[in-house]
């Protein structure tokens, strides 16, 4: 449950910024926080999908390869969609923890530790809910 209150609080932070933002910057800054902050759900979705799929690696390989692909995907919607150094830098480094979980798994890793990908996609929801 302390995954779905700290979106919670993310989606009303983002709302609150949203509003201000929109007070000051118009429209397109508001709708560009919003895409943000559900890409960013979205990918913290992906990310507990990618922690249940390693603890079931035995049961299932392909979960981790399906949730790793989600993160990616959702990850090319915010950087094509931002022009934020913040973010852009979040969107980095969440890419690269997930690249570093795809190669541990491709090297026969059946555990691999998902705290890097979780870490980042912590750092980008935050950087979501500045902007």
């Amino acid at each position: 449950m302390a995954v779905s209150r700290r979106r919670l609080t993310a989606v009303a932070a983002v709302a609150l910024a949203a509003l201000t933002t929109g007070l000051t910057a118009g429209c397109d800054a508001v709708d560009k926080a919003l895409d943000c902050v559900q890409t960013a759900d979205s990918i913290a979705d992906s990310v507990t999908d990618l922690q249940q799929a390693v603890e079931n690696a035995a049961n299932d390989p392909t979960q981790a390869d399906s949730a790793l692909d989600s993160i990616q995907k959702n990850l090319k919607k915010i950087g094509d969609k931002t022009d934020n150094a913040d973010v852009n830098k979040a969107v980095d480094d969440l890419d690269k923890a997930v690249g570093n979980v795809r190669t541990a798994i491709k090297n026969g890793d059946k555990t691999p530790d998902v705290g890097p990908v979780t870490d980042a996609a912590g750092e980008l929801t935050k950087v979501c809910t500045k902007n």
